[in-house]
């Protein structure tokens, strides 16, 4: 197979690359220009330089494509300019599933996140049918994201042969920025965590998660959403397996919320006056008020998504953030 990728150099996008190049296909990436191409040294790869918008490149550079798999976002918890987040992931999102659908090719995967899904915050999987609707939405991401998705339904409706994933969190190796997900693993390691919010995730191997977006191309129901998860895990619960992996004590101080989201508020206060990122994003300690679990058995059974143990994924994000220079001390 022919396969075009966005999103190529980012830590899910890199890793679809990699499956993708496991299985023998040829793989042409899109590339920003400037971008940190470092997650893509010593692959075979076909670079095109350009960007979402950028519409007669792309249906040129998908035309002999058979698969497109549109990973790239803006993901970022607290950004200066919100209208450029919604210019890549909404307009980006209509700009590559229009070039798409002129180019003709077979099938496209659209990489979503489990924050555009309903969630009952209590402890309570979400699935893909758990309701929800934009005022649920917390932050520019998600509010972003949300919109992308359903501009990717339209297309749907239009006959482009297109599947939705749901990413939970993944967490591994080659983690380059890093992710909000990865900083916690990296700050752990600094040893500066020395509380914890109750909060919970879904975790993930990376490499599961990039395998479940292949398995969605080959095997996924066109229109269908499939959350690609594994493990919920409150935060304590992570950090206690991070202290088992590296002997690192985990923190034993709970915080409480209340006085975190009014330090939240007033770090994004500061923020818009100095342009400088919030120590404490106001997005993600709003949406530490749920418990983020999800039930990915819409995939396990219908594509066969792996479940690797996330002990092992997180040992591996460990190591790796080691191995690379990360570690302050």
């Amino acid at each position: 197979m022919n396969v075009f990728v966005t999103g190529s150099t980012g830590f899910i996008g890199a890793c679809i690359v990699r499956e993708l190049l496991k299985d023998g296909h040829q793989v042409r990436v899109l590339v920003r220009h400037g971008s940190n191409i470092s997650n893509l040294d010593r692959l075979d790869v076909d670079i095109l330089s350009g960007g979402l918008h950028d519409k007669s490149l792309l249906v040129k550079g998908m035309s002999d494509c058979d698969w497109v798999f549109h990973v790239a976002a803006d993901y970022r918890l607290w950004t200066p300019e919100p209208q450029a987040m919604y210019h890549a992931n909404v307009e980006g999102t209509r700009s590559i599933l229009q070039s798409a659908l002129e180019s003709g090719v077979k099938r496209v995967v659209y990489t979503s996140s489990v924050g555009t899904l309903g969630n009952p915050g209590d402890g309570t999987p979400g699935n893909e049918d758990t309701p929800v609707c934009f005022e649920d939405m917390v932050g520019d991401y998600k509010k972003s994201k949300f919109l992308a998705e359903r501009e990717a339904e339209k297309f749907i409706d239009k006959g482009l042969d297109l599947i939705i994933v749901n990413p939970s969190t993944p967490v591994g190796p080659n983690d380059i920025k890093p992710t909000p997900t990865g900083r916690i693993v990296l700050d752990f390691l600094n040893r500066k965590m020395p509380a914890y919010l109750d909060t919970g995730l879904n975790l993930i191997a990376v490499e599961d998660c990039a395998r479940g977006h292949i398995l969605a191309a080959e095997k996924g129901r066109t229109g269908e959403k499939y959350i690609l998860g594994n493990r919920d895990l409150t935060l304590r619960e992570i950090f206690l397996m991070l202290e088992q992996l590296t002997g690192i004590a985990a923190p034993k101080v709970r915080l409480p919320y209340k006085p975190i989201l009014l330090a939240a508020y007033l770090n994004e206060f500061l923020s818009r006056i100095t342009g400088r990122e919030p120590l404490i994003p106001l997005a993600g300690v709003q949406m530490a008020r749920k418990l983020m679990f999800f039930e990915a058995s819409k995939a396990v059974c219908e594509l066969g998504l792996p479940q690797t143990p996330v002990e092992e994924a997180l040992g591996r994000a460990a190591d790796w953030f080691r191995s690379n220079g990360y570690l302050s001390a």
